[in-house]
């Protein structure tokens, strides 16, 4: 049978520029009362990505957060008018689709917000490396951010970074349960594991970092990929613009108008 089991310990202080991580998080870990808690091989290490730009020092004055915006985007997908003014879904460095290029104010100090890591696949690496040195066992770690879901209400956690880890499971060509082979089915799970760790970190819960067992199959010994597998292709994206944004670029190609586009959006009002 299959088991899940999943826990967030607490421990874990207020995160400061140049702060380790690896200690904080091991220490979090050692301190668990539960001695069914201790770090085991095949265990999942899923810490949010907010405490990641903290410790690398990824804060901003918040009066330049709009600014900040525009210079994490790379492509702007769509924008949309509302009361509090305009909110930018764009395309970030990391190759992201996200409100704000991930630009964060929420559960950061007063006058600052939150860039995304730098590179959250290195961050989950460096966190792999130094945990599983300390504890001495086999485990992989995920970094996550929380966003937003076409076609679905509300919001839920995916991951931005990922080291040992399978992220994509290739289910395609095996029989499901009534023997027909599977044509398109590739599962998300490292997106599946951080949905799951969201439900004991919880966004209000102050504990950043949560513990995935049962999941041991998919942890894997080299650090692979990242969570940059999870990223879909341009030329397989085929709602690569919102509508708005669609439209303009019909009427410009009839037109004729060749300079600016999609990528000619970067940087419109905020």
């Amino acid at each position: 049978m299959s088991e899940l089991r999943v826990w967030a310990p607490d421990g874990v202080p207020e995160v400061r520029a140049g702060d380790d991580l690896v200690v904080l998080l091991g220490d979090a870990l050692a301190a668990d009362p539960d001695p069914a808690h201790a770090p085991r091989d095949g265990d999942v290490l899923v810490v949010t990505s907010k405490v990641v730009s903290k410790a690398e020092g990824r804060a901003v004055a918040a009066a330049d957060r709009e600014q900040a915006i525009t210079d994490e985007t790379v492509r702007v997908v769509a924008t949309r008018e509302h009361a509090g003014g305009v909110t930018r879904i764009v395309e970030n460095r990391l190759g992201l689709v996200m409100a704000a290029a991930g630009v964060d104010s929420s559960n950061t100090p007063d006058g600052t917000v939150l860039l995304l890591p730098e590179d959250p696949d290195a961050s989950a690496r460096v966190l792999r490396a130094g945990l599983a040195a300390r504890f001495g066992v086999r485990l992989a770690v995920l970094v996550t951010d929380t966003a937003g879901r076409p076609w679905r209400e509300g919001v839920t956690d995916l991951t931005i970074g990922a080291a040992g880890f399978v992220v994509l499971e290739d289910l395609r060509g095996l029989p499901d349960a009534q023997g027909r082979a599977l044509t398109t089915t590739v599962t998300a799970v490292a997106d599946e594991v951080a949905g799951a760790a969201e439900l004991v970190k919880r966004k209000t819960g102050g504990r950043p970092v949560a513990v995935v067992r049962g999941v041991g199959r998919y942890v894997t010994d080299e650090d692979g990929p990242g969570a940059r597998a999870l990223v879909r292709r341009a030329e397989e994206d085929m709602f690569r613009l919102g509508t708005a944004e669609a439209l303009e670029a019909g009427r410009r190609s009839v037109l004729g108008i060749h300079h600016g586009g999609a990528g000619g959006l970067r940087g419109s009002p905020s």
